[in-house]
């Protein structure tokens, strides 16, 4: 008899959170928003309020595990992950369900004519392998503050990306994704022949009103 555990998995039904801006229903164009480490969705969504209109809608996923992000002591800021590393395949291949499940739950019986994903952060990993992992046919794929997943095979997902319009927005002043990291993140596209379109903005860590217009376009 062994001493040493054995862990074993199963799977088990979740209920998964996601805020909405606008109407999905009847909205043609959705944007699909994934948010960053330690915030929820109902929050994030907040900062995309002006680019909805009668025809597009903003839908906010959040990540399937919680947290309390002001330590053990507070227990009043809660914020959510979409993953750690810790049995992370299992946690990867969740979180794409999950997203699935989410867009269709909320389009019923007609899909909307365009879903573009925008990644933040944390949630820029998850929507790169979302859009090419996940059966939701995406049309836009946005990594804003983050980088594809480092994981994913370029070489075997470069004909799915050259699909995707694929642009990158970074602050000048992010901390997380200085000018080095940047530059090789296009370099690595780029050796796949994976095109890119890059935007700057005055500014750190965050989702901006000016360049989120500018990318998005008028409600």
């Amino acid at each position: 008899m062994s001493r040493n555990p054995h862990l074993h998995t199963l799977q088990v039904s979740r209920t998964a959170r996601v805020a909405t801006l606008g109407t999905p229903a009847t909205a043609s164009s959705w944007w699909v928003v994934l948010h960053g480490y330690g915030q929820l969705a109902a929050d994030f969504v907040e900062s995309f309020s002006s680019v909805v209109g009668p025809n597009r809608c903003v839908v906010a996923p959040e990540g399937l595990s919680r947290f309390y992000v002001d330590g053990m002591d507070a227990h009043e800021q809660v914020g959510a992950s979409w993953m750690t590393r810790e049995a992370r395949d299992a946690e990867i291949r969740d979180y794409v369900r999950a997203l699935d499940a989410t867009v269709d739950h909320l389009s019923g019986d007609s899909l909307p004519s365009s879903i573009h994903v925008l990644g933040f952060s944390q949630g820029a990993a998850t929507a790169s392998r979302w859009a090419l992992l996940g059966a939701t046919a995406v049309d836009r794929l946005t990594v804003w503050g983050g980088a594809p997943a480092h994981d994913l095979d370029l070489s075997e997902h470069a004909a799915a990306l050259r699909t995707l319009d694929l642009t990158l927005v970074v602050g000048t002043d992010d901390p997380y994704v200085t000018d080095e990291r940047r530059n090789a993140v296009r370099r690595q596209l780029q050796a796949h022949d994976i095109p890119v379109t890059v935007h700057t903005f005055d500014g750190g860590h965050r989702i901006d009103p000016a360049p989120l217009r500018a990318l998005v376009g008028s409600p």
